[in-house]
């Protein structure tokens, strides 16, 4: 008797090996046969003329606090995802909490709802309570280095003391033993752009002794040519220092003075494991990214301290004159106002959907002060488009790139759909089964497939996860090769994809027939063996 049997599928097994024809018995959550089986089933699948493959893994997203408001988000369990890990560009904002961290996640939580309790202040404490809460998906989550520099030394651009350093490699230390399954920086943002390198070597060797992942959103991902190369090759340096496996976040060619270099880049990839270095990287297939309106836009000196400082150097004249400056020069360089769209903006959601050239034309100055402007009134969040179809090719064919959204579990509706949000929290698996593998054939779909499985599998150095075997977690997906899409657009983010008719997470259905079951099977994956 199996809990869950799927007849007829045609298996693609996430290893990249050619697909074959066959059935999957589902016990306890595991596969437990494969072949043409018999016997009876609590639920029964007809998969005939239909792929089917182990669940997505997305191995970078943002989702830390979306199963905390609803524990129902189905923007990626629609989108045949079954394993997120969070925590990505060294925030990892819901644990550890101390000090400066704890005042940013009410902040967060504060855009949502004011009726949300925290509970804990260490990691095991956060994961037991994303446990207790429920979600359609499995978790896992990193410690982000910004995250706990803020516990220590706060908000400052300043290197830690010896104390402090202590502080912080035994804060990472416990998150990692606590089931954190990785390290993650964000040295593009404040404050972890303040880190020296003696700072992240420290961090990185506490992973590396752990045998756990280091993911970097790094320092430049393109403001210049010689900053994109000078940011990877830092990267580098920490793996080849520390031995710490290498992953780096949403690989990419940001702004024009590096469009077409993404040959160059994987080739100092491919140079980098010649060398014994273990790097490989992960990319959400859109030529444009999202991320906070000072994150995207304001030098980082700016940032120093925490938004009250921020705003104190907007009151200072001559502050004021050099932040316009200096965003004027970010807009000439690398980002033109109009492409900069406003995602989610509290204090006003008519601005939501705009450009800055449209926002300063309302209020009748230039986009540097209505970049201000707007930051006085609340944060934004921001999509930008800054990357060229070319380069996103070239990297998607990579086989050391994972398919990985850089978004967020959200709903079409209840709390987490609010705002104008990057399509990719939506569309990012689909979208890139029809555009890169189907319509455009950058790679296979066996490729396709195990740069969704096993590749982030491994990457995380997960042992049940990520391919189609008896003993594997059942997390499965069935979909028509011939028809899965996205429907998530700019201008219409709020809307899930189509041809995948089937989820199941750890053997339960959380999608049945296109429709979502209301199950929420995900457990929080803490250690390599869940």
């Amino acid at each position: 008797m199996y809990d869950l049997l799927i007849r007829d599928g045609r298996i693609y097994d996430g290893t990249g090996s050619p697909a074959y024809s066959a059935d999957i018995g589902v016990a306890d959550g595991e596969i437990v046969a494969i072949g043409r089986l018999e016997g009876e089933a609590a639920k029964t699948v007809n998969a005939s003329g239909l792929a089917v493959s182990p669940g997505f893994i997305d191995l970078h997203t943002h989702s830390d606090m979306s199963f905390l408001l609803d524990s129902t988000a189905q923007s990626k369990v629609r989108q045949g995802v079954t394993l997120e890990l969070a925590g990505n560009c060294g925030s990892s904002f819901c644990a550890p909490l101390q000090g400066a961290a704890q005042e940013m996640l009410q902040g967060r939580v504060s855009q949502y709802t004011d009726n949300f309790e925290i509970t804990w202040n260490d990691f095991g404490g956060y994961l037991d309570a994303l446990e207790k809460a429920g979600s359609t998906v499995n978790m896992a989550l990193q410690v982000g280095h910004g995250t706990v520099r803020s516990c220590v030394i706060g908000l400052d651009d300043r290197a830690p003391n010896g104390a402090e350093l202590d502080r912080m490699v035994g804060l990472v230390a416990d998150c990692l033993d606590a089931g954190a399954l990785g390290l993650s920086t964000g040295l593009f943002y404040a404050p972890g752009n303040y880190a020296r390198l003696d700072e992240v070597f420290a961090l990185a060797q506490v992973a590396s002794d752990r045998d756990k992942l280091y993911s970097t959103h790094m320092r430049d991902e393109g403001s210049h040519s010689v900053g994109l190369f000078v940011a990877l090759n830092e990267t580098i340096e920490i793996g080849r220092r520390t031995g710490v496996r290498l992953e780096v976040s949403h690989v990419k060619c940001m702004g024009p003075t590096v469009w077409g270099r993404s040959y160059d880049v994987l080739e100092l990839f491919g140079r980098t494991l010649a060398e014994g270095i273990d790097i490989a990287g992960d990319q959400y297939p859109y030529t444009a990214g999202s991320t906070s309106l000072a994150g995207a836009l304001f030098p980082r000196w700016s940032l120093a301290g925490g938004r009250a400082s921020t705003v104190e150097i907007m009151e200072d004249s001559d502050l004021r004159q050099r932040l316009l400056d200096d965003i004027e020069d970010t807009y000439k360089h690398n980002r033109n106002p109009e492409g900069v769209v406003i995602a989610r903006f509290t204090p006003d959601e008519h601005y939501e959907g705009m450009n800055m050239l449209q926002i300063a034309d309302e209020m009748r100055c230039d986009a540097t002060e209505a970049a201000l402007r707007l930051y006085e009134m609340g944060e934004a969040q921001v999509i930008i488009h800054m990357m060229e179809e070319h380069d996103v090719e070239v990297i998607a064919a990579s086989p050391l790139i994972s398919v990985g959204s850089d978004g967020s579990s959200i709903s079409t509706e209840g709390i987490l759909s609010v705002g104008r949000p990057h399509p990719r929290s939506y569309g990012t698996n689909p979208r890139f089964l029809a555009r890169y593998v189907r319509e455009k054939g950058i790679v296979s779909l066996e490729e396709g497939i195990r740069k969704m499985t096993m590749l982030p599998a491994s990457r995380l150095g997960l042992t049940r996860r990520g391919r189609i075997a008896p003993g594997m977690a059942a997390d499965l997906v069935v979909f028509d090769p011939d028809t899965v899409a996205d429907t998530a657009t700019f201008e219409s983010p709020h809307s899930y994809p189509v041809g995948i008719p089937h989820v199941a997470v750890n053997g339960v259905l959380a999608v049945e027939n296109g429709d979502f079951t209301g199950a929420t099977p995900g457990t929080v994956v803490r250690d390599f063996n869940d």
